[in-house]
């Protein structure tokens, strides 16, 4: 009798949590550390650029979906951490990693591709992997950027500045110097970043995300 009357009642109580904004806690990453480098100079954190490897597999058999060693042009991958441009599952397994470390991450649906499911992933699935972080780098919006970028230490940057670093950019890339384009790319960026229009881009507008970027 005791058993019936509570399980009458748990719907109403699921309600009430519901009602009231409770809300189940959001599933974690399980985190292994693989590998971890005896130095350790620098470590990952949000809005830094981050250079790994990776293969990911289907916890349910075992198989791989993907891997950037063997698939496409097997170049490891380049990716901002935090601002959800990779599986939320990543953006919370990958901070405070080192610079040759190896970790396995455990990632449930909700952190990855959820009910719906992807290409090669079925709705619902648990995915795991092993991911090696091959570089770090000042992300795109950081401080050491915007010093990096402001060559005569006025904290603002001039569209020539901006035009500069671009070359340099491209340049350490192998991509050859393009004026012109260059120029294109200077005019999208002030169109976006200077908001109040005078010519400059302060360090609280370089700072500020925009969905454009």
């Amino acid at each position: 009798m005791i058993l019936f009357s509570i399980c009458s009642i748990l719907p109403s109580l699921l309600l009430i949590v519901f009602v009231t904004g409770g809300k189940l806690p959001e599933p974690e990453v399980k985190i292994e550390v693989i590998h971890k480098p005896f130095m350790c100079y620098r470590k990952s954190k949000y809005g830094d650029m981050l250079l790994v490897h990776y293969d990911g597999f289907l916890e349910s058999n075992g198989n791989i979906f993907h891997s950037s060693r063997k698939d496409g042009d097997t170049n490891p991958v380049w990716f901002t951490l935090g601002i959800k441009e990779v599986l939320k599952g990543w953006d919370k397994g990958l901070k405070d990693m080192c610079t040759g470390e190896r970790r396995k991450l455990t990632v449930p649906p909700s952190l990855a591709y959820g009910k719906e499911g992807q290409g090669k992933i079925p709705p619902s699935s648990t995915l795991i992997f092993d991911i090696e972080l091959m570089d770090i780098q000042n992300g795109p919006r950081s401080h050491e950027s915007f010093r990096e970028m402001d060559l005569d230490d006025d904290w603002k940057l001039s569209r020539q500045e901006v035009k500069e670093y671009l070359k340099k950019e491209f340049e350490k890339h192998g991509y050859s110097p393009n004026d012109t384009h260059h120029e294109v790319m200077v005019d999208d960026i002030f169109k976006t970043e200077d908001e109040d229009g005078d010519g400059f881009i302060s360090t609280r507008e370089f700072t500020i995300q925009h969905d454009e970027l």
